[in-house]
């Protein structure tokens, strides 16, 4: 991205104000009439003090306050009109850009936000996108452009005005603007830097303390307290530091504007004061020209402003936009090939072959496997072996780089991803629970599931007399991540989401490795009762997935290395007898093996 962003790029942002024209046109309307209106203050004055006070003339100045109230009344209609018009228009063009990104983000696949090649697309920051660079946006359409917009006509009508009112005296104005403007503009990116350093620092504060405290029990354990104290310490310095700099750069920053604009106001009163005195220009006449020439100075200043919130709005624009114009990988076909029903549950890998982007080593290299209708396979193999890699190529969250997936016989690429992963059912070791309530969490399985059918999933995944035992059963709210449950118990109600889902396909990434004896045993039933009838591709952590499985395959460096039940392997295979024996212990593996040897004799 440019280190200096084109405003240009704000104008594709105007196709989905196209909805609001007719707002827009009502806003520029009242923008017009507000800004007349001010205008014709400066006349209002002129006449006041020509007609009313030099003439000694009270009926004169009865009619032209009358006149300029009304004026005022006009003003401040069309001024509040104005602002809850563009107001609106931007709240709703922040509202609809945002729902528009967030669309499109969830049709890109997981790999878009993993990527270890492109940070800036890190789930964090892309957040901060739709929430801040939205923000932006907002304060430009609702507020910016319409101060622009108000001052640029109240800049021309102020210095055709003061054209007509007084040519020379306004070549001097008009060349006194910008340096007045100028010094105050310097000083102000000065405090505007300094203030973003200030605010930092607090952030920092408030990064560094939330750690700390998220921590306690970390801190407090390894007796932290005071080296926290101190650094803690040292950052409240630098941010008193930062900000005593930014108010001492405000201080002088108020009292140069101060400066600047009264002298400024008292050269032209001096030299208007002189018109006066010679006749060749009316009381009335200077107090309208001072009048205009505040008015076209404000109006340089706010347009400066502007300028530099266009700056920070086509920046935040571009961030946005890059999150929209980047193509999803994982896109449906053009015309996709629906799912036979009934669906079977076949799978089969030929040839398959991948690598993650940026890395060298591939995590699956020339992979044929064939998975039977209804069978329960289990994967067993070191960390990196591509067992993983599996389910995620069978979700599509990633594409191989050669060879086909197939589900009853169809490329997965031929089918819509929304479709084969409504077939696909995922039991992650680390489940994912949403903030909201049991309920809403379990309906991610099917969102029009009523209570009993709730509560036939919860008795069959072991999670229904713990549901009950919450304050308010299935409507108990469960924060953000499910933190007041328990490894087991989400995992429970991970499985009961899954069976709601009823799928055909469970890929299990075995989510017992974590758990005491006592919630691996009630998980491992739950589980049981889910795969039957199902074909299931089990990541096998544990020794009950060993024993139930119909076939076992090894896999290392992205490769099939042996396939056969428990005592086979054991027997003829040395990397799966050391992979047993390290996971399962060796007494546990020999009793395995001998009873797996009996069931199947």
């Amino acid at each position: 991205m440019p280190s200096r962003p084109d405003p240009r790029v704000l104008l594709r942002l105007l196709g989905l104000l196209a909805p609001y024209r007719y707002r827009l046109a009502l806003a520029a309307l009242a923008l017009l009439v507000a800004s007349g209106s001010v205008l014709l203050l400066g006349q209002g004055l002129r006449l006041v003090i020509d007609r009313g006070f030099m003439a000694a003339d009270s009926a004169a100045l009865g009619r032209t306050l009358g006149l300029m109230l009304s004026v005022v009344a006009v003003l401040a209609m069309a001024s509040a009109l104005r602002y809850y018009l563009v107001t609106w228009i931007g709240e709703r063009l922040a509202a609809d850009l945002r729902r528009r990104v967030f669309d499109h983000l969830l049709t890109l696949e997981p790999g878009f936000f993993e990527s270890a090649q492109a940070p800036g697309q890190a789930a964090g920051e892309i957040t901060s996108r739709l929430t801040a660079d939205t923000s932006v946006l907002q304060s430009l359409f609702g507020s910016s452009v319409s101060l622009a917009l108000r001052n640029l006509l109240m800049l021309v009508g102020a210095v055709a005005l003061m054209l007509v009112t007084q040519p020379w005296l306004s070549a001097i104005v008009l060349l006194g603007i910008p340096a007045t403007v100028l010094p105050i503009l310097w000083f102000g990116r000065r405090v505007r830097r300094l203030s973003r350093a200030s605010q930092d620092r607090v952030a920092e504060l408030g990064r560094y303390a939330d750690e700390a405290l998220t921590g306690i029990r970390t801190v407090q354990a390894f007796t932290h307290e005071g080296l926290d104290r101190r650094d803690y310490a040292d950052r409240v310095e630098e941010a008193f530091a930062s900000a005593v700099t930014r108010t001492r750069q405000r201080a002088w920053l108020t009292g140069i504007a101060m400066l600047a604009v009264f002298t400024a106001v008292g050269i032209m009163l001096w030299q208007g004061g002189q018109a006066v005195l010679a006749g060749t220009m009316t009381a009335g006449e200077l107090s309208a020209f001072v009048f205009y020439a505040v008015l076209a100075a404000g109006a340089v200043a706010t347009l400066a402003e502007v300028a530099g919130d266009v700056q920070r709005a086509a920046g935040a624009a571009e961030r946005l936009l890059e999150l929209l114009d980047t193509r999803p990988a994982i896109a449906p076909p053009a015309h996709p090939v629906p799912l036979p029903e009934p669906l079977s549950g076949e799978l089969r890998f030929e040839a398959v072959s991948f690598t993650y982007p940026g890395r060298e080593t591939p995590a699956l290299a020339g992979f044929d496997l064939t998975i039977q209708p209804g069978e329960r396979v289990a994967l067993v193999g070191p960390s990196g072996a591509g067992k993983s890699t599996l389910l995620a190529l069978l979700l599509r969250f990633h594409d191989p780089d050669a060879g086909t997936l197939r589900l009853d016989g169809i490329d997965l690429r031929e089918l819509d991803p929304g479709e084969l992963r409504s077939a696909l059912g995922l039991v992650a070791q680390e489940p994912v629970l949403f903030t909201g309530s049991v309920a809403d969490n379990l309906r991610y399985g099917d969102p029009e599931a009523d209570l009993e059918t709730l509560r036939r999933v919860a008795r069959d995944a072991n999670a229904l007399a713990f549901i009950e035992a919450l304050p308010d059963g299935f409507d108990t709210p469960l924060g953000p991540g499910g933190v007041q449950l328990s490894g087991g118990q989400r995992q429970r109600l991970a499985i009961a989401r899954a069976l709601l889902k009823n799928p055909r396909v469970l890929l299990l990434d075995e989510a017992t490795s974590a758990l005491d004896a006592e919630s691996e045993r009630l998980v491992q039933q739950a589980l049981d009762r889910l795969m039957v009838g199902r074909t299931s591709l089990v990541i096998a952590h544990r020794l009950a997935t060993v024993v139930a499985a119909d076939r076992l395959l090894v896999l290392d460096e992205g490769r099939l290395v042996a396939a056969g039940r428990h005592a086979e392997l054991m027997a003829s295979n040395a990397l799966y007898r050391h992979l047993a024996e390290l996971q399962f212990g060796r007494h546990a593996t020999d009793s395995v093996t001998d009873a797996t040897s009996q069931a199947h004799t």
